[in-house]
């Protein structure tokens, strides 16, 4: 179940629902201030927070006092099974979290692609939720960027630059000083800050980027070993058996006589 709304709302409007919902709600701050009540008090929104309330937990929320008006986008949804760890957000009283994303890179993708929620939810088409949900997905992957809980939520900013890059050019060939570079560091700083925040090499880390696809290019299409090789990024097929045999324990081949496709 999927309900989405876009509200403009003066600053007499308040929703108070005693025993909540059986679903999530997501509100989205567009513009003005909205605020949300709990036992131990209240507090306000500003353009930009994202507060989700759990299924089961009194609503008591409305435009913020004092404020003129609030804009918020909401949805009510029913979470897949799979996206339950990117709902791990900060808890600001029991049962509401909050995700403040003033000046976060994904702040303009997640408000964009919440209306686009909105939009393909009312459309007259067989797809509409379908098309709305995974719109949603997308806004809680973006979330789970800006969370701070988030595993990697620490790390410094030109680290977590290096991971997105090295994630996106794996099948290149790339070495310490052309990662640094995106880093604006030296390969010798790169590489010390890289190890002391992740516990690993660049090199490691690269190189699992790569086995672990190639995991993926074997156990899901008919590819040759030499074809899969190249197209992680190792240019000899002898030394590509020897590292993923070393990192999974058996050869591409035999790893692919033991995890077939279904229906192979």
């Amino acid at each position: 179940m999927l309900v989405t709304g876009h509200f403009h709302k003066g600053p007499r409007y308040r929703t108070i629902r005693e025993h909540g919902t059986r679903d999530w709600l997501l509100v989205y701050t567009v513009s003005g201030h909205g605020r949300f009540g709990h036992d131990q008090g209240e507090f306000a929104t500003q353009p930009g927070d994202l507060v989700l309330v759990r299924p089961g937990v009194r609503h008591d929320y409305g435009t913020a006092r004092g404020a003129r008006q609030w804009e918020l986008l909401w949805a009510h949804f029913i979470p897949r099974p799979g996206w339950l760890p990117s709902l791990d957000w900060p808890e600001f009283a029991p049962g509401i979290l909050r995700l403040p994303l003033q000046g976060h890179e994904a702040a303009p993708r997640i408000a964009q692609r919440f209306r686009d929620v909105i939009r393909h939810n009312t459309v007259p088409s067989r797809q509409r939720e379908a098309l709305a949900l995974n719109a949603l997905e997308e806004i809680l992957l973006w979330c789970d960027l800006a969370n701070p809980r988030r595993e990697t939520a620490g790390l410094d900013s030109r680290i977590r630059r290096s991971l997105d890059f090295i994630c996106e050019r794996f099948a290149e060939p790339l070495n310490v000083a052309r990662i640094a570079v995106q880093c604006g560091l030296s390969p010798s700083r790169f590489a010390h800050l890289f190890r002391a925040q992740t516990g690993e090499t660049p090199q490691r880390y690269l190189e699992l980027q790569r086995l672990n696809r190639a995991r993926q290019l074997l156990e899901f299409t008919q590819e040759p070993v030499a074809v899969i090789a190249r197209s992680v990024g190792f240019e000899n097929p002898f030394y590509f058996t020897l590292r993923f045999k070393r990192h999974s324990g058996a050869s591409p081949r035999a790893w692919r006589q033991r995890h077939p496709p279904a229906g192979r």
